[in-house]
C-alpha cells in the first residue's frame, strides 16, 4: 500500500493499481472507485444500489488479465445522494467490501490537505474509454453547504463525464489521492466536475478514517463539542462577522482581526463553533440543514477553512509546520517550513488563535505577514489589545487597506482619463458598435459614481478593522470598465479603419463612372453617389449603413452593361490604363489628408464646446 496516498512514485504514466472500473450484472459500467484496502472500495451510492451485487474489475493489477471481483456494501456504509433544506446535494458517499483480497500493495489513501487551486486529475472508466482516462482539472473552490468542491476543465471536452464518479482526484504537486469525483453529468454540472475531498467523506463515513492520512485542519482547543451541535451560548454579532469572513466570497476583507479575551466565554465558544462549522470533516450532518435555532447568517460554509491552529504557548515553528503539513508542502523536508512556505504557490485560509499568547508573537506576526503577502487569507485572534495587537492591526490590516484605496483611487482616476478622452474621441467619428459603446459609457458612468463615493467616504472609516467601503465592489467597478472600453475602443478602431477604405475607393470610383463616355446622365446612379458621399462623410459615420450606400453604387459602376470609357472593342492603351491609377492613388491620398483636415477642426470645435462623454 502507498502508505502517503500516493499513486506511485515513477508510474505516472501507468494504469493505478488502486482505480476500480465498476460493472453491473447486466455488463455496464456504473463508474469508478478507489481501492483503500485489500477489500474495501471506496465510491459515489449513486454507483451501486443499497442491496445491490456488482463486480469490481481491477485494470491497473499486473499481468494480461484483469482480475474480477464481486462486491456489495460493507454493512451500513451507505450514504445516498440527497438534498438538503436549502437544495444543496449531500452524501452520495459508499463502501464496498470485496468478497476476496486484493494485494495490499495495490491500495492507496485518502489525504487530507488544502484545496484551493491546486491543480488535479482524475481517473475513471468512461463507456468510450472503458479502459481508463486520466482528465485534467483545476480545484476552484467549495460549493454547496456539503463541503464538496469545485473542479474546472481545461476544455469542455475535458469534464468528467459518466463513468467517472467514484473516481479518485490526485494532486499533481503530491502525486496523493486527495478525493472523489462525485458529479460531472453536463445537465447538472454544466461543464463542471465535482469532487468530494478526503475531509468531506470522513464525515459522511468515519470508517474510512483507517485509511486516511495527513494533518487535521482544526487543532482539538478550537473544536466544538460534538462537531458544532453543543448549545453553548452565542455572541450572534461576532458569529455573522465570523460566517462573512469565512464565506470568502470575495465582499470580505483578506486580513480580519479580532478579540477573544481569555474571561469572554460566549466569544470563544462562538469562535470554536464557526471554525468547528467552516472545516469539512468537523461538521455535523444536522449543520448541513437549516436548524431552526441558528440565527441567519452565523452558518459558515463547509470548506470556509483550510487550517485552524491554536498558537497558545507553542512557537512559530511549531505553527509553520502545521501551516507547511496542511499546505501539502512534503518535498524537501530537510528545509525549514517557513523557507518552503515562501516558495509556495498554494494559498489558504487560516486561522491562527492566540498569536499574542504564543511563545514568540513577533516572529509568528512576520510569518503570517509573509502568507498575506502571498494571497493567502488570515484570521488573527488576539487574547488582548495590546502591542502585538496595534503591530499586525497596523501593518497587516489598516496600511494594506490605505495602500489598496490609493491604488484603486488611482486605477479609476486613469479610467476616467485617457481611455475614456479616446472613447469620446471614436465616438464622434464612428459609429457602428452600439452594444459595445453603451456598456463602455455605462461602466464609465459607475466609474465617476464609484469616484465620488469613494471620496465622500475618505477618512470617515479611518482606523476601522471592520467598517468602510467595500473596495471589492469599486474594483470590480474597474475591472469592468477597463473590460468594456477596451472592446468599445478596439471595435471603433476597426470602424475608423473601414470608413478609411470607404472613402478612400469612393473617389476612384466616381471618377471612373465620370469616364463612362456612352452611360449618358444618369440620376439615379448620381442620387447613389452623393448619399454614398454624405454618409462617409457625416460625423459620425455610420460605417455598416455607409458600407451599404458605397457597396451600392460601386455594384452600379461595375454593372456588366455599362460600356467601359472610350470603349470600341479594342483594350484600352497601356499609357491610358497607367494614368488611371495614378489618378486613384492621388484621390485616395486626397481623400485621406481631407478626412485628416476634417477630423483636426471638428476636435477643435469640440474642445470649444466641451462636448463628448463625461468624464
Amino acid at each position: 500500500m502507498e502508505a502517503e496516498g500516493g499513486v506511485g512514485i515513477g508510474s505516472s504514466l501507468a494504469t493505478p493499481s488502486w482505480a476500480v472500473r465498476i460493472r453491473r450484472a447486466n455488463g455496464t459500467i456504473a463508474g469508478s472507485g478507489i481501492l483503500l484496502s485489500p477489500d474495501r472500495v471506496l465510491t459515489c451510492a449513486h454507483v451501486v444500489g443499497r442491496d445491490e451485487e456488482v463486480t469490481a474489475e481491477f485494470v491497473g493489477a499486473a499481468g494480461f488479465r484483469v482480475p474480477e471481483v464481486p462486491a456489495r456494501v460493507a454493512g451500513d456504509a451507505y450514504r445516498p445522494k440527497q438534498r438538503d433544506n436549502n437544495g444543496d446535494p449531500i452524501g452520495d458517499v459508499a463502501l464496498l467490501e470485496l468478497d476476496r483480497p486484493r494485494p495490499a500493495g495495490e491500495a492507496t489513501s485518502l489525504h487530507r490537505v488544502s484545496a484551493p487551486g491546486r491543480e488535479v486529475r482524475m481517473y475513471g472508466f468512461p463507456a468510450a474509454y472503458n479502459g481508463g482516462l486520466w482528465l485534467p482539472a483545476t480545484i476552484l473552490g467549495g460549493c454547496g453547504r456539503d463541503g464538496q468542491v469545485q473542479l474546472r476543465p481545461p476544455s469542455p471536452a475535458e469534464v468528467a463525464r459518466p463513468g467517472f464518479s467514484g473516481g479518485g482526484v490526485v494532486d499533481l504537486a503530491t502525486d496523493r489521492v486527495i478525493g472523489m469525483v462525485v458529479a460531472s453529468a453536463p445537465e447538472e454540472g454544466a461543464g463542471w466536475s465535482f469532487m468530494s475531498p478526503a475531509e468531506t467523506v470522513l464525515r459522511h463515513l468515519d470508517e474510512v478514517g483507517e485509511w486516511t492520512v495527513g494533518p487535521t485542519a482544526v487543532d482539538e482547543e478550537l473544536r466544538s463539542a460534538a462537531s458544532g451541535d453543543d448549545e453553548s451560548p452565542l455572541d450572534q454579532p461576532f458569529a455573522e462577522r465570523l460566517a462573512h469572513w469565512l464565506r470568502g466570497d470575495g465582499t470580505a476583507r483578506q486580513v480580519k482581526i479580532s478579540l477573544v479575551p481569555d474571561d469572554d466565554a460566549v466569544r470563544a465558544a462562538t469562535l470554536r463553533r464557526a471554525i468547528t462549522l467552516a472545516d469539512r470533516e468537523l461538521r455535523s450532518r444536522f449543520s448541513t440543514g437549516r436548524p431552526s435555532l441558528d440565527a441567519p447568517g452565523t452558518i459558515p460554509a463547509a470548506g470556509g477553512l483550510d487550517l485552524a491552529v491554536y498558537a497558545t504557548g507553542r512557537t512559530t515553528d511549531h505553527v509553520a509546520d502545521r501551516i507547511a503539513g496542511r499546505m501539502g508542502l512534503w518535498q524537501h523536508p530537510e528545509l525549514p517550513a517557513a523557507q518552503r512556505i515562501a516558495a509556495a504557490k498554494v494559498t489558504i485560509t487560516l486561522v491562527v488563535d492566540g498569536v499574542d499568547a504564543a511563545v514568540d508573537p513577533g516572529s509568528l506576526i512576520d510569518l503570517l505577514a509573509l502568507l498575506v503577502a502571498r494571497g493567502s487569507r488570515v484570521l488573527l485572534v488576539f487574547r488582548t489589545a495590546g502591542d502585538h495587537f496595534a503591530r499586525a492591526r497596523e501593518e497587516l490590516v489598516l496600511r494594506p487597506a490605505q495602500e489598496r484605496r490609493t491604488r484603486l483611487w488611482a486605477r479609476l482616476e486613469r479610467i476616467a482619463g485617457a481611455p475614456a478622452k479616446e472613447l469620446d474621441h471614436l465616438m464622434a467619428r464612428v459609429s457602428g458598435a452600439e452594444e459595445l459603446t453603451d456598456k463602455a459609457v455605462d461602466a464609465l458612468v459607475h466609474v465617476i459614481a464609484s469616484r465620488t463615493e469613494l471620496r465622500a467616504a475618505h477618512g470617515a472609516f479611518a482606523g476601522a478593522l471592520d467598517e468602510g467601503p467595500d473596495l471589492t465592489r469599486y474594483e470590480r467597478v474597474a475591472a469592468r470598465a477597463e473590460q468594456h472600453l477596451q472592446a468599445a475602443i478596439t471595435a471603433l478602431h476597426e470602424l475608423l479603419r473601414r470608413r478609411e477604405e470607404l472613402r478612400g475607393v469612393l473617389g476612384p470610383y466616381r471618377r471612373l463612372y465620370e469616364e463612362s463616355a456612352a452611360r449618358g446622365e444618369n440620376l439615379e446612379a448620381d442620387a447613389v453617389y452623393v448619399a454614398a458621399y454624405e454618409m462617409v462623410r457625416e460625423r459620425p459615420c455610420d460605417v455598416p449603413a455607409a458600407e451599404v450606400a458605397v457597396r451600392r453604387f460601386l455594384d452600379l459602376v461595375d454593372r456588366p452593361d455599362r460600356p467601359p470609357a472610350g470603349d470600341t472593342g479594342a483594350p484600352p492603351e497601356p499609357d491610358r490604363q497607367q494614368d488611371r491609377q495614378q489618378d486613384r492613388q492621388q484621390d485616395r491620398q486626397q481623400d485621406r489628408q481631407q478626412s485628416q483636415a476634417e477630423d483636426r477642426a471638428h476636435d477643435r470645435d469640440g474642445d470649444r464646446d466641451g462636448g463628448g462623454t463625461p468624464t
